[in-house]
């Protein structure tokens, strides 16, 4: 991190977290409340239609940037880094963690001039905040549910990013880390 400081000098360092979340109708189960000794039901979909949420957050500055896309590829991702690159505060530089999944590792990425992509290390999910957001989302607002079509997924999955980007204190909360942030 001090090298990335060292290449801005005097630019404020803004620390994200991006990664991606397949929602869809063949959707996660979740714990549920129940009266003891009940046996709850869930819904679940046999059908395969879904979308990905493409989800970075500034834990610190308690925002984020989002979109809702139909697959995982290299031109979604550009995609992602422009919006994250809009949203980085005028004059900081982002630093941006993400998996090693091979669109966010190719050459074909053109990286934003205020965008320093760090990799985190593989098989490591749980130095990613963004892993706990997609929790978060699909504890609240995405699992135990029926989606009627594709345009119901894209409507939930926008729903509860939204929702979610609207509660900054609640994006600090599940993403500040003490060893990104000094916390």
């Amino acid at each position: 991190m001090a090298e990335i400081a060292a290449r801005h000098p005097g630019q404020p360092i803004e620390i994200w977290f991006q990664d991606e979340a397949r929602i869809g109708q063949k959707n996660k189960i979740t714990r549920r409340w129940a009266k003891r000794g009940t046996r709850p039901t869930a819904p679940h979909d046999q059908r395969t239609r879904s979308a990905y949420i493409f989800g970075a957050i500034c834990p610190k500055e308690g925002k984020g940037a989002g979109l809702v896309l139909p697959r995982c590829t290299t031109e979604a991702m550009q995609l992602h880094l422009a919006e994250i690159a809009q949203a980085v505060a005028p004059g900081a530089h982002a630093v941006v963690l993400v998996d090693q999944a091979g669109w966010h590792m190719t050459d074909k990425l053109a990286v934003p001039a205020n965008i320093t992509l760090l990799p985190i290390p593989a098989r490591s999910p749980e130095l990613n905040a963004a892993e706990n957001i997609w929790q978060f989302l699909r504890e609240n607002w995405l699992s135990n549910r029926i989606f009627k079509s594709y345009r119901d997924i894209l409507d939930h999955s926008c729903f509860a990013w939204n929702t979610l980007m609207a509660q900054p204190w609640r994006i600090m909360s599940i993403g500040l880390r003490d060893w990104a942030h000094g916390s």
